[in-house]
């Protein structure tokens, strides 16, 4: 009985029949999956965006308040401005207090962005007298002292700029004003809106994507371009009928103080026409089933079905007379061909999704290296120390001071590679470790030994930082002094030049759950925003050697970290 069964026999419609239902459902399989992987990608994509576009936001809004506070303290406070209203223009005393105002507005200049451009306006003498650098034409200029000049004399339309971030047009180009008054002297704070929002022009919003700033009624205020530098007709896109099937998601950002707000729009191209190219690819191989299909009827009727008749005819002219007994064999090869191809969409979608989840992977390591770039609460720390000191007139300690925040945040911002100098790191943070010295004053010793060993070796930005503001963070205390120690040394370890680094501190170490953790490999809790930095750089060394690179985490009277940092591979991971 097994027997029959296992040769009965089909017609060739049967396989037909099996080769377009397998390929149909191929195709609506892989289209699903397609669809589901796709949208996961996207939307991860786009709230780590938008996070980093929050941050940015967050970012400017403490400027703005910190330059606020600084115009209206210099206006009430400044004996400069106080020396060039008693005096003419062309006094000495006149040209001296000028330039010493220029100096200290050169210096907040370069602490936030050169783009900002500073201008004090004396309404007795009618004179206006740029405080800064000014990334200003001439006619712009012009234009700009006779608006200050119209707001002043009509008072309705001056109380809308006066201590609020606004919009204003210059030779037919957005700027962001803001006006502080005192006493009949105004200080003015200008910046070109497309120089505010271009950090947030370098983030990859995809092909159509794009960073803008729009005024309270909903006018335009910066140049439309795309992210990728191509002019945008803003508004009009949804017109465009390609443009219509794209999902795109759009994430306002409000300024505090300020009447306009930042607009992101994120739309991803690319995936869509992953997914179009991919369906084209299974409806070519559905369309070659059924044209293959088509062959075989076409085959059964013009070749098998004669010859199946032919045989039927010579069955008569047998010995016996009898009809011959002749059975078409099952097509062996066209089932093959089905295991093979439906094993085939298997490996394609599997080795799809495993490039998505690395994409996915590489891009959030990527996010979260950003987010480390960004440290508001530093830079504040930094802000009130340098406030602190010019209440006490530490002009050194001041200028120290400044000259190595604005070292510091220059390396952190410029660095975009995978690799620097270990020289550039160390010396990266020893700035940082000399900063923290001003803040902390005695309450902390470092040193760094055998750098000149290692200077000219490659390493990965920000890793060493890491794990010395970890000892800061934990082992500095006012109440008794600390020690911070780095040693870099050159070793062969396994027959590979291997760069040792020790950093270790006299604090109380790490705490038993967080170092078994570390020692065993886990991943830390990084819910409440702690611990990102250990976490990231972990997953960048993995990410940039694979498994040759290793961090070794101790507790040897205070935290010890060693990083084994073998030479980088000719085409990271």
């Amino acid at each position: 009985m097994d027997k029959q069964i296992d040769n009965k026999l089909y017609p060739i419609q049967h396989y037909v029949r099996i080769i377009l239902v397998i390929s149909f459902s191929a195709l609506i399989l892989d289209f699903i999956i397609s669809f589901a992987s796709i949208a996961i990608v996207k939307q991860q994509s786009a709230r780590d965006l938008r996070d980093t576009a929050y941050l940015y936001i967050n970012r400017l809004n403490g400027d703005f308040s910190y330059i606020n506070h600084y115009m209206g303290w210099t206006l009430a406070n400044d004996d400069n401005i106080k020396i060039m209203n008693n005096h003419d223009t062309d006094d000495l005393a006149f040209i001296q207090a000028n330039e010493s105002l220029y100096r200290r507005f050169v210096e907040l200049q370069k602490s936030y962005d050169r783009n900002y451009n500073f201008f004090l306006y004396l309404s007795k003498k009618n004179v206006m007298l740029n405080n800064a650098p000014m990334g200003l034409s001439y006619k712009e200029y012009q234009e700009l002292l006779q608006q200050i000049k119209a707001y002043i004399e009509d008072k309705v339309i001056y109380e809308q700029f006066y201590s609020r971030w606004s919009t204003i047009q210059l030779a037919g180009k957005f700027y962001i004003l803001n006006v502080f008054l005192y006493q009949d002297n105004y200080m003015i704070c200008l910046i070109a809106a497309d120089d505010l929002i271009r950090p947030l022009r370098q983030i990859n919003l995809g092909e159509h994507g794009y960073a803008s700033l729009w005024t309270e009624d909903g006018s335009l205020a910066t140049s439309p371009l795309s992210n990728k530098g191509k002019p945008l007709a803003v508004g009009q896109e949804r017109y465009a009928f390609w443009n219509a099937l794209q999902t795109k998601t759009t994430v306002k950002g409000e300024f505090d103080n300020a009447s306009f707000y930042v607009k992101l729009v994120i739309q991803f191209g690319a995936f869509e026409k992953i997914m179009i190219a991919q369906l084209l690819i299974m409806l070519l191989a559905f369309i070659v089933a059924c044209s293959l299909s088509f062959i075989m009827l076409y085959f059964r009727n013009k070749v098998l079905q004669p010859i199946k008749s032919f045989s039927y005819n010579l069955a008569f002219w047998t010995e016996d007379g009898e009809p011959l007994d002749i059975a078409s064999s099952k097509i062996v090869e066209l089932e093959k061909a089905n295991k093979q191809f439906a094993q085939l969409v298997r490996q394609i979608k599997t080795y799809k999704i495993d490039i998505y989840e690395r994409e996915i992977e590489k891009q959030r390591i990527q996010l979260d290296y950003n987010k480390l770039q960004i440290k508001p609460h530093f830079f504040l720390n930094c802000l009130t120390t340098i406030h602190s000191m010019a209440q006490m007139d530490m002009t050194e300690e001041i200028q120290q001071m400044a000259l190595s925040t604005s070292v510091y945040f220059r390396y952190i911002f410029q660095n975009g590679r995978d690799f620097v100098r270990m020289a550039d790191e160390i010396e990266h943070v020893r700035v940082y470790l000399d900063i923290q010295q001003n803040r902390y004053r005695d309450s902390f010793q470092y040193r760094i030994e055998g750098a000149e060993a290692a200077q000219d070796t490659p390493i990965p930005p920000l890793v060493l930082q890491t794990f010395v503001e970890n000892g800061i963070k934990y082992a500095v205390s006012r109440d008794r002094p600390s020690l911070i120690l780095l040693t870099v040394a050159r070793s062969v370890i396994q027959d590979e030049e291997t760069t040792v680094v020790t950093i270790s501190d006299t604090g109380p170490g790490f705490p038993p759950e967080v170092l078994e953790k570390l020692q065993r490999g886990e991943p830390l809790d990084q819910s409440g925003g702690t611990q990102i930095g250990i976490m990231n750089t972990v997953q960048r060394l993995q990410y940039l050697y694979g498994r040759r690179a290793r961090i070794e985490f101790a507790n040897s009277g205070g935290a010890c970290v060693t990083l084994y940092l073998p030479e980088p591979p000719a085409d990271p991971i």
